[in-house]
């Protein structure tokens, strides 16, 4: 699958796009859901929940294994998708149209410390 060039992207797997409203969505990566297989169990953050860069807020379990879903950049979670929730294996599916979570960012220009898409495709062939 191509990476897609309008997403950021963390050193552990998970994306993020701007939204037009000003909130973010994240998700996790092709290459996430590949290694994972059969995704099963979401548990995303709750509304509300502030996110700190690099810290645990959620969990995504496939048939194999239990990964968690890192924060990002710092913020507060403002809307989870109970469709992803319901139906995790969306994100099997379509990985790069499936938020599990959106958040408002502390500061937007934090984003600028993520991966672009071509610095992840490194990431993942070295």
């Amino acid at each position: 699958m191509q990476t897609p060039q309008s997403l950021l992207f963390s050193p552990q797997h998970l994306w993020v796009k701007s939204t037009a409203d000003g909130l973010w969505e994240a998700g996790i990566t092709d290459y996430a859901q590949n290694l994972l297989g059969d995704i099963v169990f979401v548990e995303a953050p709750t509304i509300g929940t502030r996110l700190t860069a690099e810290q645990p807020c959620g969990l995504v379990e496939s048939v194999k294994t239990g990964s968690d879903l890192h924060a990002l950049i710092n913020g507060e979670v403002v809307e989870v998708n109970q469709s992803a929730i319901d139906s995790p294996e969306q994100i099997n599916d379509k990985p790069y149209n499936t938020w599990i979570f959106k958040f408002k960012a502390d500061n937007d220009k934090d984003a600028e410390q993520l991966l672009s898409a071509e610095a992840y495709e490194t990431l993942i062939n070295s």
